[in-house]
């Protein structure tokens, strides 16, 4: 890992991975992952993380940070989405877990001051990820596709200008992690 100063977190959505619960041990083996991955990073000189509001990889991320493990480097979370009210249409528990996150977070903002008005707005919101950030870790699989194929793809499409770097995350990757493991603590 080179010198990277700002790392875009996102992947899966909590229902692409089948994760339902909190007490899902798919979250916990994720969790686990981010934040020794976060370890890391800030060894290496890592100051803030950029990530979105989704349920998934990218709410884990926020919580991830917050890990005892990680108190000491003062690791920054910053919670960008794409646009104002976005978790408007998700169900009540969704949107309570969503404002703890926002509540967890160093800073937030909207990429777009506007409500949802055409995809253009996630566009804008991966090139304003890319734009802000020195490298992704990504937790996607190709072979299990989800709506994080989108971020995949333009990430390659950014690195084919600059020199951008991806941590991209299997399952293969995960499932040697977990085989692997011996609890981090978090």
């Amino acid at each position: 890992m080179s010198l990277l100063k700002n790392l875009w977190v996102t992947g899966y959505r909590a229902y692409e991975l089948e994760i339902f619960q909190d007490n899902d041990p798919k979250q916990k083996i994720i969790m686990n992952y981010l934040s020794q991955t976060l370890f890391e990073y800030c060894d290496q000189g890592l100051e803030w993380v950029l990530t979105g509001g989704q349920s998934g990889v990218e709410q884990y991320s926020v919580s991830a940070s917050q890990t005892a493990a990680l108190a000491d480097y003062q690791l920054q979370v910053a919670v960008m989405l794409p646009f104002t009210n976005f978790a408007q249409r998700w169900s009540e528990n969704k949107q309570t877990q969503f404002q703890k996150i926002l509540q967890q977070a160093d800073y937030h903002n909207y990429v777009s001051q506007q409500d949802y008005q055409n995809p253009s707005q996630f566009r804008l919101y991966q090139q304003f990820m890319l734009q802000h950030t020195q490298g992704a870790l990504l937790i996607y699989d190709p072979e299990y596709p989800g709506k994080s194929q989108y971020d995949w793809q333009a990430i390659q499409n950014y690195q084919q200008k600059v020199d951008y770097q991806l941590q991209l995350v299997t399952m293969d990757d995960l499932q040697d992690f977990t085989s692997s493991q011996t609890d981090f603590p978090v």
